[in-house]
């Protein structure tokens, strides 16, 4: 699934190739999506201008000059920048067509992406009101994170990657930053020292700084807008490496399941 870094990457590539771009057409192809394509949102886009492009968690928002377009990569779906005349692929959903350039097209094999419109402010939407402090936000801070975890007998890894206390970290960075943090994956949330807490705050930030410079990580569908893979998959120290000798210390990276997710992680760097 793409996460924050690989939305991210997303964002800059949009931004640098459509901003200000007037949208033509929106063309829909299959609108059966995670959640329907509405039917009158063509004609609610069309001759609007591309104001800009943000993010809020793993949702990117165009800010148009009536309103906001909310899209959802979901699972396996990608925003691709293709010459108007390039033949379609087999799991191009949509497509956003602007007055010169490039257009915006929505793949995505298994069709759990989504796009919404809103009038409102976006941050309103009922899928952004609810979202925790994103990794960058100064709320999301040593201090936050260890008040958190003071009751909290889960693992500091399921913790981390709790929407509902901090959102855009998932399971590739969660065990990524966790190897950083030097921290086991296992220890539970409450046996965190403020200083393991500065120290895993510090680590999130590092490695999804580090992914969205490498353009992401992409194991399986992922792509970036000019259709790349991400580069983060070679920088990895733990994720996927199960049975590799650790980068640091030559120990053989471990395995588990917690949550139904798979955990890697170093037994003898991470304590």
């Amino acid at each position: 699934m793409p996460e924050l870094p690989e939305v991210e990457t997303t964002r800059r590539g949009i931004e640098r190739a459509v901003q200000s771009r007037r949208i033509e057409a929106l063309r829909i192809y299959d609108r059966r999506l995670r959640w329907p394509i509405e039917p009158h949102l063509p004609a609610e886009l069309a001759g609007q201008k591309l104001l800009s492009v943000g993010r809020r968690a793993k949702y990117l928002l165009l800010q148009l000059e009536h309103g906001s377009l909310i899209v959802h990569l979901g699972m396996s779906g990608s925003l691709r920048l293709r010459a108007p005349e390039a033949p379609l692929l087999k799991h191009d959903h949509y497509a956003l067509r602007f007055d010169a350039g490039p257009e915006l097209r929505f793949h995505d094999p298994r069709r759990f992406g989504s796009l919404h419109y809103t009038r409102e402010d976006p941050s309103q939407h009922r899928l952004l009101r609810a979202l925790a402090p994103e990794p960058f936000d100064a709320a999301f801070d040593a201090d936050y994170l260890w008040r958190i975890t003071r009751r909290r007998r889960a693992a500091i890894k399921q913790v981390i990657m709790n929407g509902r206390l901090v959102t855009g970290v998932g399971n590739i960075y969660a065990s990524e930053a966790l190897f950083r943090a030097r921290i086991d994956p296992r220890r539970a949330a409450r046996r965190l020292s403020k200083e393991d807490a500065k120290r895993l705050v510090r680590a999130v930030r590092t490695t999804l700084n580090a992914a969205i410079r490498a353009g992401g990580t992409s194991l399986r569908d992922y792509v970036g807008t000019g259709g790349d893979p991400g580069a983060f998959r070679q920088k990895l120290y733990v994720y996927e490496r199960d049975g590799k000798p650790c980068r640091v210390c030559g120990t053989p990276i471990r395995k588990i399941a917690q949550g139904q997710r798979s955990t890697y992680f170093c037994p003898h760097e991470q304590r």
